[in-house]
């Protein structure tokens, strides 16, 4: 019986996969021929994120630093916190470090509905503004809430369609796992992705609108429109086997063992060692504690220069839920790069991956992109310094496969943007991989993106972006 259950359970991938290709390579939908100029419209709306001091935030019903601990908290104790963490560890140039990070203990819904027409697979997105965003409005999953925000703790309106993912039964899920962000600003943050499939009509609003995963592609090509939300919640389904896979046996479903260079059970082993090898210890403390970091004109700020710092904003947002607010938000100092090196080995499209060690990750490591840096940094950082590969992907001239500036989640950062950049290797290229990196078939990667805290979020984003190019 267990048999005859896989086998139905890949049957339905299997299908689900060869849908969701269908719908990459419709470019074009009668859902939506307007679909450019509805977007410049959303983007032409007077929407405001105006930056503040931290000072500014207070008042009875809004944010505060609590007296005490020098935190930032919602006077409801809900939604997010700003508290510090005191870091040792094993690993790495730095052993030690003080910094801010996000505590957000409730679980984000991040879902996307999904309906066809005219016989392709449709996906549900918003085009919402976020008061980090650059451009102030990007396309987002369906929903995009904290349980804070769903249950109304902020006294505005209910998210719209949020009952179709916490009422049971109302669509066949495609997707529902949990998957982290960010493990250098989030304390062990999860959300949960998740794409539900309906027939039935769904209710029409203005900033919501139907797009196959090909017109979507089109616009991961252009920076700043496909948010990341949206990004991390597509990523997680199914593809077919490429053109170049003439057995077939390339549907990045983790329904089968899928083939690369290493065995799953390989990396799988590695991974476990990565993971075992290092100690990571990360310790909640009170920001008023925090070692190197200082609050000045109205923001906490380190006192090196560093990557980023917390900062206030107030908000004027007539879509939004509630039209008007102030939150503090973490800014980074520059951009970051992300970057994935890909060779093909045996046929197959492989990816040098990194296991990464990430503070605020759950079990302390995650597979990462080849190369994740801040590039404000890379002046003053020694070349024995910088990650490893670093260089390589900065210097690519040809063989560039994406190389698009993207947001990250602009409901918690200020303008924090990344450059997500890969390079197809030839031949020349070592296969003899460091200990922290292994090379894994692109299959395998997508099969261990159905499951949670394999994929970091930046490998997710990578992953998507290489599937859809």
């Amino acid at each position: 019986m267990p048999a005859l259950l896989d086998q139905l359970g890949r049957g339905m991938t299997v299908d689900l996969a060869a849908r969701v290709t269908a719908s990459a390579r419709t470019a074009v939908s009668r859902m939506d021929s307007d679909l450019d100029d509805w977007l410049d419209d959303k983007r032409r709306q007077p929407f405001e994120s105006t930056v503040i001091t931290l000072d500014e935030l207070a008042e009875p019903q809004g944010w505060r630093c609590a007296p005490d601990t020098g935190n930032v908290e919602h006077h409801s104790g809900r939604f997010f916190t700003v508290e510090g963490l005191h870091v040792t560890t094993n690993h790495g140039h730095t052993r030690e470090w003080w910094q801010p990070i996000l505590v957000q203990r409730d679980i984000a819904v991040l879902g996307i509905i999904a309906k066809e027409f005219d016989g392709v697979l449709h996906f549900r997105l918003q085009a919402k503004m976020e008061p980090g965003n650059i451009g102030m409005v990007q396309l987002s999953p369906t929903v995009q809430a904290t349980s804070s925000n769903y249950t109304r703790v902020h006294r505005g309106r209910p998210a719209r369609y949020v009952e179709y993912f916490i009422e049971p039964g109302r669509g066949r899920v495609l997707v529902d796992v949990l998957q982290s962000e960010q493990g250098a600003w989030f304390h062990l943050k999860r959300s949960r992705n998740i794409v539900i499939e309906v027939t039935d009509d769904v209710p029409v609003h203005e900033d919501f609108r139907w797009l196959t995963l090909g017109q979507i592609r089109r616009l991961l090509r252009q920076p700043n429109i496909i948010n990341m939300d949206a990004r991390t919640v597509l990523g997680c389904l199914p593809v077919a086997a490429p053109a170049d896979d003439p057995d077939g046996h390339g549907v990045f479903d983790g329904g089968s063992e899928p083939g690369g260079t290493h065995t799953m059970t390989e990396i799988l082993s590695w991974f476990t060692g990565r993971k075992s090898a290092y100690e990571l210890n990360a310790r909640l403390v009170p920001m008023n504690s925090l070692v190197g970091w200082r609050q000045d004109a109205g923001r906490i700020l380190p006192e090196d220069g560093g990557d980023f710092s917390i900062v206030g904003v107030r908000v004027h947002a007539r879509t939004r839920e509630v039209h008007q607010w102030k939150q503090p938000l973490l800014a980074p100092h520059g951009l970051a790069l992300a970057g994935l090196v890909t060779r093909r080995i045996g046929g197959r499209q492989h990816a040098l991956i990194r296991a990464e060690v990430l503070p605020g990750y759950r079990d302390t490591v995650e597979l990462g992109p080849t190369a994740r840096f801040m590039m404000n940094d890379y002046a003053d950082t020694p070349a024995d310094r910088r990650p490893e590969f670093l260089d390589y992907l900065l210097s690519a001239r040809e063989n560039v496969r994406y190389d698009v500036v993207q947001s990250e989640e602009g409901g918690r950062f200020l303008h924090a943007e990344t450059r997500y950049l890969i390079v197809e290797a030839d031949d020349s290229f070592p296969l003899q991989a460091p200990p922290d990196f292994s090379w894994i078939a692109v299959e395998q990667l997508m099969a261990l993106q159905r499951h949670s805290y394999y994929l970091g979020i930046e490998a997710r984003t990578l992953l998507f972006c290489l599937n859809n190019l």
